[in-house]
């Protein structure tokens, strides 16, 4: 049908016997796609009974490749103001390109743009965007679709020097804003890691290919994850959130294996089967005094020491009477837990 159009904007009259012979299709078929192409899709087009052939009686700029409805466009809109999280960023053009691409080839009267009116109706924002770098990026998906081995420099958190890698690069992910790759360490006893591309330097793609795993799934492999690190032993954690937090909780699924039990008072018990790691820690401690650890014994301890530790560096410079006087609420808080 797109070779079709393309003869009839010559504004020249088609024969329908030639479009067959040139295209090597039958006439049947050039007729029922000629049919397709003026009754569902809406194009001009005219038979010249005179000049046997058929013509566009006006100019069609753009093929429409795509029917869409107005529900589907608010959901492809939708779509789109999802992407805003990349404004500013080496993402945007590309992002903005491929969108106004894919939309290039719906119907007339059908009317988008970047802008649109649904910026003032819909959108999205988060915090902490990823300052990942285009290049890096394109480098590293091209590696994961081709099979092909990555070696590049890397930057653990917590440590002082960058490390040399060589990765069988297996999966990328967006997770909490910032992208992922998951990967088989060739430096690392051929292991699956998770590496920040943020952190990557000195990336090359090596064209070596590989043969990836069979049934690698990284919705397996974070099964029992929390958010983008896997655990090896995944344990019963209990949380009590007080009624303010409870309310919040209820609002989202947190994890596949979450159990929620609303208490008489109001309060929330949830409890879900994951490994123990310092995102989980993170999230505990963004609740502040709206949540208490339950289970496991580990983890309530090391939230406590976090809590005293966070206590004191932000007491430090207070004036002594504040001090005094904070120090007194939290023994007495202490004491309220304790049932002392």
């Amino acid at each position: 049908m797109l070779q079709v159009h393309e003869h009839l904007q010559t504004s020249r009259r088609i024969n329908c016997r030639i479009l067959a012979d040139t295209l090597e299709v039958s006439r049947r078929t050039i007729l029922r796609d000629i049919d397709f192409m003026r009754d569902q899709l809406g194009l001009p087009i005219e038979y010249d009974h005179a000049a046997h052939g058929f013509y566009y009686t006006r100019e069609v700029v753009q093929f429409p490749t795509v029917k869409i409805s107005e529900g589907e466009l608010v959901a492809l809109s939708v779509a789109r103001k999802a992407l805003a999280q990349y404004r500013g960023t080496p993402f945007e053009k590309p992002l903005r390109d491929a969108f106004e691409k894919l939309t290039a080839g719906l119907r007339d009267q059908i009317q988008f743009s970047w802008g649109g009116d649904l910026d003032a109706s819909i959108s999205f924002r988060a915090a902490g965007h990823s300052v990942g770098d285009l290049g890096t990026f394109e480098t590293v998906s091209q590696a994961v679709l081709g099979s092909e081995e990555l070696e590049f420099s890397y930057h653990k958190l917590g440590g002082e020097q960058a490390e040399q890698r060589r990765v069988q690069p297996l999966h990328l992910a967006c997770i909490d804003n910032q992208w992922y790759l998951f990967g088989s360490d060739l430096h690392r006893d051929g292991g699956i890691r998770t590496f920040a591309l943020t952190r990557m330097a000195s990336l090359w793609n090596t064209r070596r290919k590989f043969e990836r795993p069979q049934g690698f799934s990284l919705d397996e492999h974070l099964a029992d994850s929390f958010g983008v690190f896997s655990s090896p032993e995944a344990e019963p954690v209990g949380l009590r959130f007080d009624p303010f937090s409870a309310r919040l909780i209820l609002e989202r699924n947190w994890h596949p294996s979450q159990k929620l039990e609303v208490r008489p008072d109001g309060s929330l018990d949830l409890t879900m089967h994951i490994g123990v790691s310092p995102e989980v820690q993170r999230w505990i401690l963004g609740w502040g005094e709206h949540v208490e650890v339950l289970q496991p014994a580990t983890l309530r301890g090391a939230i406590a020491r976090t809590a005293e530790l966070m206590a004191v560096r932000n007491t430090a410079l207070l004036p002594d009477h504040e001090k005094n006087a904070r120090s007194g609420k939290l023994h007495a808080g202490v004491r309220r837990r304790s049932g002392t």
